[in-house]
C-alpha cells in the first residue's frame, strides 16, 4: 500500500475554509465519515486529539500529518487538505501550516503496520524539496497525483 493508491478525491480539499486547528480536523475527518473511513465522527475525533497530545504533528515547510489510530476508523484512508490561510499548529519549525494530512487508521494491527509504512513514505516525499514545490502548488487531486510519483 502506497500514498498515491490510496488518495481519495472523496476526501480532498485543496481550498478550505478552515481557519484553526479544530475547523481542519474536523472538516477533513467529516470528509472521511463521508466518504466511508470513519463511522463515528466524534469518537474519531477524540481519538486525533489524544494523538495530538502526545507530540507534535506539524513537520515544517508548513505540513501538518495529524492523525489517530482509532476502532471507529473502517479502512486506511488519507483526507488531505490545504486552508486558504496558515493557521497556528504545533509544528517543529514554529511556524504555521496550510497543508495537511490527515491519516485514518483502524486500531487492529494490521491498520497499524499500514499506518506506519504510510507516515515513512509521506515523510520520506515530504523531505523532498521538489516533491514539497509540487504539494504545496497542487490545485487538484491529478496535481497531488503527480507529486507522489
Amino acid at each position: 500500500m502506497a500514498v498515491k493508491e490510496i488518495l481519495d478525491k472523496r476526501v480532498i480539499d485543496l481550498n478550505m475554509k478552515a481557519g484553526n486547528k479544530d475547523e481542519v480536523i474536523r472538516h477533513l475527518a467529516g470528509l472521511l465519515k463521508n466518504a466511508g473511513y470513519v463511522e463515528d465522527l466524534e469518537g474519531y475525533v477524540k481519538d486525533v486529539y489524544l494523538r495530538e497530545e502526545e507530540g507534535i504533528t506539524g513537520i515544517g515547510g508548513h505540513v501538518a500529518i495529524p492523525h489517530g489510530k482509532s476502532e471507529f476508523v473502517d479502512k486506511v484512508g488519507i483526507a488531505v487538505g490545504r486552508t486558504q490561510q496558515m493557521v497556528d499548529w504545533e509544528s517543529y519549525d514554529e511556524e504555521p501550516v496550510d497543508l495537511f494530512f490527515l491519516f485514518a487508521v483502524p486500531s487492529d494491527s494490521g491498520g497499524v503496520k499500514d499506518h506506519l509504512r504510510l507516515i515513512a513514505e509521506l515523510a520520506g516525499k515530504l523531505g523532498n524539496e521538489a516533491i514539497m514545490q509540487k504539494l504545496q502548488a497542487a490545485s487538484t487531486y491529478e496535481d497531488l497525483l503527480d507529486a507522489f510519483s
